[in-house]
Parts: structure tokens; C-alpha cells; sequence
């Protein structure tokens, strides 16, 4: 794994399984910087994808200056360093609230197993008859606690997720969180894009105790991007995001056993470009832009 490089002005305060977030020297912003580390099942891949860094950074960037109408997010605009230009933001302070709230809008994943145990995702109850890849009859909130670094976040219900922040809060977090789905989703669609589901992160800003959107936004890591022309109610559609790794990984050619507490092993050459491919594909189809440092859309 690669690590955290050492920027002058800045101070390293932590990294996460894709980030490294840094401190100004005098601590008023924060500097996030987007690696190319890729994850999976919880485990941080000794294999890197080129150029994720960039287009993860790119496309969170494009998204939350097109949905800033709706919510107001972390970025500022002031320079990067030149040693990671391109796939790093200067950002706001937060205090982050520890819920990752995800919006559904399509059932797949761990909420097409919920559903077929109990008819319900996170306790909301959905219409009978529902399979793979069913469009719901409206997008629905499905939060989750955020979990320390390998561990597994935890589907939990509105409820639980108001006794955490507080009703009020979690009702904001709820409503916005649809808005921007719903209209990102719209964007999406006009640009032959399917969101079937992705998670937001929120915070408060310190200064005026008003709610931004931080961290990422609607990147391949964090949303299910199907393309609409391969999309079949009943099967599974082929996705923009690392899903292809998961499933390698769980191939017999990996040789890898999810349960077994090993570290996964390295990815073949054609893995490595393949998924590197479909987050290209999602920045390109989305953006209209290839990701380059130059290319880092504004709007």
C-alpha cells in the first residue's frame, strides 16, 4: 500500500482506505488527498488502480459544484500542492456526523438479501414481487454507522439513526440526501447513466452550523453506476465500479477465501486494467471530459 507523502505546509493527520488528509500549518483547512488505493471486502489491496486518484477527485468535484443548489459542500478554492495536482481538494473543517447516509433507487446488493429474508431494507417495508435490479417506486434512505477502519458498516434503521444524531438532524440528512440522489440521478440518466445507489457523507460547519456535504460524491467507490442500455429488470447489470475486483476475488483463480482473515493477493495485470477502464468510462460518459489534471471540471 502506498503511502502518505510528505507535503510542505502540510501536516499528515490521517489516512483512511483511500484518503490521506492533511492539516494546514496554521490548522484552518483541510487538504484530502485521493490516492489510488483500491478496497474491497473490507481489506485495503496490496494492487493500486492508475489514475483512480484522479478521477475519484474529478468527478466527486464535478458533481458538488452541480448539486451546490442544493446543499453546500466542503471545497474551497485555493491551490493544491503540485505533487498531488489533480487529485486533491482544499476543504473545510467539519464536524462530520458518523453516519453514511445512502439513498437507494434500485434493489441490489445487501439490500436485495435484506428484502428477500424480510420484505423490508433497513426496516422500510417495499412493494411484494421486487427482484434484481428493480427500480423502486421512490428512491429510500438507507443509513448506515459508519464502522472504524476494516470493520463493516452497519445497515441501521432511520431510528436508530435519529437516536444517534438526533431526529431533527437525521430528518435533514435524510431529505437532502433524496434530493441530491434524485436530481444527480436525472443528470445521470440524460447521459445514458444509471445510479442504482450511493452514500453521502455530511457535516456541520463550525462557523455557521449549517449542514455541507464532504469527503466524496457520487464516484464509482461510492455509488453503483450501471450503463441505462445494458440495464434488464431481473438480471444483473454490469457496473462502473470495482464490483469486477470483488468478483475476481472471489473467483477460484484468486485462490483468495473471504473468510479465511488473509489479506487478499495482488490483481493480475488485466484486472488492474479493466477496472481502471470503468472508472474512466463513468468519468467520461458522466463529464464529457477525459480525466486529466487539466481536464478537473468546474461545473
Amino acid at each position: 500500500m502506498s503511502e502518505a507523502v510528505e507535503l510542505d505546509g502540510w501536516t499528515h493527520v490521517n489516512s483512511g482506505k483511500v484518503r490521506d488528509l492533511y492539516q494546514s500549518e496554521d490548522g484552518r483547512v483541510l487538504l484530502m488527498v485521493t490516492s489510488d488505493r483500491i478496497s474491497a471486502y473490507d481489506y485495503i489491496l496490496p494492487t493500486e488502480i492508475p489514475g483512480k486518484g484522479l478521477v475519484l477527485t474529478g468527478l466527486s468535484t464535478w458533481w458538488m459544484n452541480k448539486l451546490d443548489s442544493i446543499v453546500g459542500n466542503h471545497l474551497l478554492d485555493e491551490p493544491v500542492p503540485a505533487q498531488v495536482a489533480g487529485r486533491a481538494v482544499v476543504c473545510k473543517k467539519l464536524t462530520m456526523y458518523p453516519i453514511e447516509c445512502v439513498v437507494r433507487g434500485y434493489l441490489t446488493g445487501s439490500g436485495l438479501a435484506e428484502y428477500k429474508q424480510s420484505g423490508t431494507v433497513c426496516e422500510i417495508r417495499l412493494p411484494e414481487g421486487l427482484t434484481e435490479a428493480s427500480k423502486l417506486p421512490e428512491p429510500i434512505f438507507t443509513p448506515a454507522a459508519k464502522a472504524e477502519l476494516g470493520e463493516h458498516d452497519e445497515n441501521i434503521s432511520f431510528e436508530r439513526a435519529a437516536d444517534m444524531v438526533g431526529r431533527d438532524v437525521a430528518a435533514a440528512l435524510r431529505d437532502t440526501s433524496i434530493k441530491l440522489y434524485s436530481e444527480a440521478a436525472r443528470i445521470a440518466r440524460e447521459r445514458g447513466v444509471i445510479i442504482a445507489d450511493t452514500k453521502f457523507e455530511f457535516g456541520v460547519d463550525p462557523d455557521n452550523g449549517e449542514l455541507v456535504l464532504a469527503d466524496e460524491a457520487l464516484t464509482p467507490d461510492s455509488s453503483r453506476f450501471w450503463p441505462a442500455d445494458q440495464w434488464v429488470e431481473g438480471q444483473v447489470t454490469p457496473s462502473f465500479d470495482k464490483q469486477y475486483v470483488r468478483d475476481w476475488l472471489t473467483s477460484e483463480e484468486s485462490g483468495w477465501d473471504r473468510a479465511s482473515g488473509e489479506q487478499p493477493p495482488r490483481l493480475p495485470d488485466r484486472i488492474v486494467e479493466a477496472t481502471r477502464q470503468r472508472y474512466v468510462d463513468a468519468y467520461t460518459l458522466l463529464t464529457g471530459q477525459a480525466p486529466e489534471p487539466r481536464n478537473q471540471p468546474r461545473q
